[in-house]
């Protein structure tokens, strides 16, 4: 029975980024036809992006392949592809850096950052689709051939580490960052 390639899960991944591009496009109608922010779209994105599409999936790519990959001597086009997808990451969270900001002045009463709220969502549903179908198709494949099978085995059991703890790193760094209650009123929580 052949065991799945490292790339295997990552393939996997983007499936889902391409369901919740989908689901921000929906999002971006509302904002951009009636100035209305669906509740819970901005806090939804950029969870789904920090955590999923960037600390999983981008952690996957960068702490792994990526690192495994700058150990080999790579081609020219292939080194040159690699480092553009790393420039595109680093694009990507200043992107969801600039969204969080503006989402936070469109809610302090600042009405002129309602255009930028839609501005970064719609730049990442522009973004991700070709990001994606350079991974897919021009890069993943071609890179596996620089490692042997006993090489992928370990990519890809690291990755599955990687996963198996990031749901726990995620909480325990709410819980630490998270001194105070969670609730506007904390005197509920006494009742």
């Amino acid at each position: 029975m052949r065991k799945m390639m490292p790339i295997g899960p990552l393939m996997i991944e983007h499936r889902l980024i391409e369901k919740m591009i989908a689901v921000m496009k929906k999002n971006l109608t509302a904002i951009e036809e009636h100035s209305y922010i669906v509740p819970g779209f901005i806090e939804t994105t950029v969870d789904f992006t920090r955590t999923y599409a960037d600390r999983c999936h981008h952690g996957k790519e960068e702490d792994i392949l990526f690192r495994e990959l700058k150990k080999k001597t790579l081609t020219a086009q292939h080194r040159k592809t690699m480092e553009e997808l790393i420039e595109e990451h680093v694009w990507a969270r200043k992107t969801i850096k600039a969204l969080l900001e503006a989402y936070t002045h469109s809610q302090q009463g600042n009405a002129e950052s309602l255009s930028d709220v839609a501005a970064h969502p719609k730049a990442l549903v522009y973004f991700y689709p070709q990001h994606i179908e350079k991974e897919d198709r021009h890069f993943f494949r071609p890179v596996m051939e620089y490692f042997t099978p006993a090489e992928r085995d370990a990519l890809l059991e690291e990755g599955f580490e990687l996963d198996r703890k990031l749901i726990h790193e995620k909480y325990e760094t709410i819980s630490k960052t998270r001194k105070k209650c969670l609730y506007s009123d904390c005197s509920l929580l006494s009742s």
